[in-house]
């Protein structure tokens, strides 16, 4: 099982919390009692690691219960140990141990994802949504209001203005969070780690699976074309591309497409000169029909300019 890394103070009060919340006590209850959360914080889990974990279970069962909230229908709803469950549904087993507590959607949610910030192979996507979560359930918000609000606050900087009372103490909130977690500044956060959000979907996909370093992936999403971007993931994923190599070949396709843009703008360009000179010794001028077709033509080339202006 992967070792944990000791917990920030934000997160060391919230388990003091929890310590104070209703519990009901250790005890074995059937595995198909148990639910998932709709809204659960990790998405991807190491084949390897999860063989691992599935051969300690079949051993030696499971060593720490999951926790799981009540739910009206006899059933529990699972709060942390994803893993640990879906390692006992491969052994087969019929019961699994928990720890029972009353806990509201939003605790739920805060717990499982304060574990989540806990796992030592956290990669850089899932610990970005992860505290992104905490940081709505902070404001009582919504990830859309975290983001807006940081963006917010660097416009007001940039411009030397203050922000409004509610958007302030709101900023002010985040930033006691980041704090408390170590590691980020509402500013690194939002420069550092937001971008990361809307790399590509197969960037993000080999983020996920912990096929590629942060660094990398953000190298490799600067390939425009998608094809051509996939085949750069590809090698790197596959020759292990240190961050130079990555950088050489994303320069490489940079030049290439550069090279074959000034090649059409002169091609373009040379068309465009010979039709001026055809222009001046053409007897279209004399013809009242073509004239009509070559004032359509102009008006178009005309628009067309302008709106690259």
């Amino acid at each position: 099982m992967a070792r944990r890394k000791p917990l920030p103070e934000y997160q060391l009060n919230n388990v003091r919390l929890l310590d104070e919340l209703p519990t009901q006590a250790g005890q074995s209850v059937a595995i198909d009692r148990i639910q998932l959360p709709q809204k659960q914080p990790r998405r991807y889990f190491d084949p390897d690691k999860m063989q691992q974990l599935v051969q300690s279970v079949q051993e030696h069962g499971i060593l720490e219960p999951l926790l799981v909230r009540p739910l009206r229908n006899d059933k529990y709803e699972l709060v942390a140990g994803e893993r640990r469950l879906k390692a006992a549904q491969t052994v087969g087993l019929a019961e699994v141990p928990i720890v029972s507590k009353e806990l509201s959607d939003r605790e739920a949610l805060q717990i499982a994802l304060m574990e989540n910030l806990q796992r030592e192979d956290l990669n850089p996507v899932e610990e970005t949504e992860a505290i992104l979560e905490l940081l709505a359930i902070a404001i009582e918000g919504d990830t859309t209001n975290v983001m807006s609000i940081l963006n917010r606050a660097n416009h007001a900087k940039n411009r030397e203005q203050e922000l409004e009372e509610n958007v302030f103490l709101q900023f002010k909130t985040i930033q006691t969070v980041l704090s408390g977690i170590g590691r980020f500044t509402p500013e690194s956060f939002r420069t550092s780690r937001l971008p990361l959000l809307n790399l590509p979907a197969d960037i993000l996909q080999a983020l996920r699976q912990g096929k590629l370093e942060y660094t990398k992936a953000r190298a490799i999403a600067r390939i425009q074309d998608e094809q051509k971007r996939q085949e750069i993931l590809e090698e790197a994923i596959a020759q292990n591309l240190s961050l130079a190599q990555i950088k050489e070949r994303v320069a490489s396709l940079k030049t290439a497409s550069a090279e074959s843009t000034s090649s059409t703008q002169h091609s373009l360009k040379s068309v465009l000169d010979n039709a001026y000179r055809l222009s001046k010794r053409s007897k279209v001028w004399n013809n009242s029909k073509k004239q009509k077709r070559l004032e359509k033509l102009l008006t178009e080339l005309e628009n067309l300019f302008s709106e690259a202006d």
